[in-house]
């Protein structure tokens, strides 16, 4: 019995941590709800996922990361190296059932990732998956996240300025880049 435990456990772990094909393609994480939740905005999407939500019905997008990194970032206000983000974007709806008022999520529009990992020549890289696939490729430099995320992220790549209960632990910690800050 014992044993079996600790081989679930370790199941566990090696799912939150980034898994790669042989051509570094991301595999989808599967379990990305049950890691930690950092935060959700709503109509702050960019790009061709704002595009798609134009309107009153802003896109919601919500940010979670695996729980290891998050434990080490508590510590250091550094992300380590294996640190996955998974960035959900999600349609909203404002009438349904009994709500007249406000927005409520909905439908998956977008499914992306950033991943720290020294296979990659910046240290990032950032995958968009589609419904149909179970893994992705690295989204090419050109495309511009890596440019935004390295140029505009508080700490290390990362827009811990958007996150409320890690940009303290950045501040506390001096990681937080001096050219950035949310007032």
């Amino acid at each position: 019995m014992r044993t079996l435990f600790f081989v679930a456990l370790a199941g566990f772990a090696l799912a939150q941590e980034p898994q790669f094909t042989k051509d570094n393609r991301l595999m989808k994480p599967a379990d990305y709800r049950e890691w930690v939740y950092l935060s959700s905005g709503i109509g702050m999407t960019y790009g061709p996922a704002r595009e798609s939500a134009p309107g009153d019905n802003p896109a919601f997008e919500n940010v979670f990361v695996n729980p290891r990194a998050y434990k080490a970032f508590k510590e250091t206000g550094a992300w380590p190296q294996g640190t996955i983000f998974v960035l959900e974007i999600r349609k909203s709806e404002s009438k349904g059932s009994i709500n007249n008022g406000g927005h409520y999520q909905s439908d998956l529009q977008r499914f992306e990732a950033e991943v720290k990992d020294s296979r990659f020549a910046d240290g990032w890289a950032f995958f968009g998956f589609s419904e149909a696939t179970d893994s992705a490729q690295a989204i090419p430099k050109s495309a511009g996240c890596q440019a935004c995320h390295s140029k505009n992220g508080a700490v290390d790549n990362t827009f811990v300025q958007f996150y409320p209960t890690l940009l303290p632990v950045a501040k506390a910690k001096g990681t937080v880049k001096k050219a950035i800050s949310r007032e």
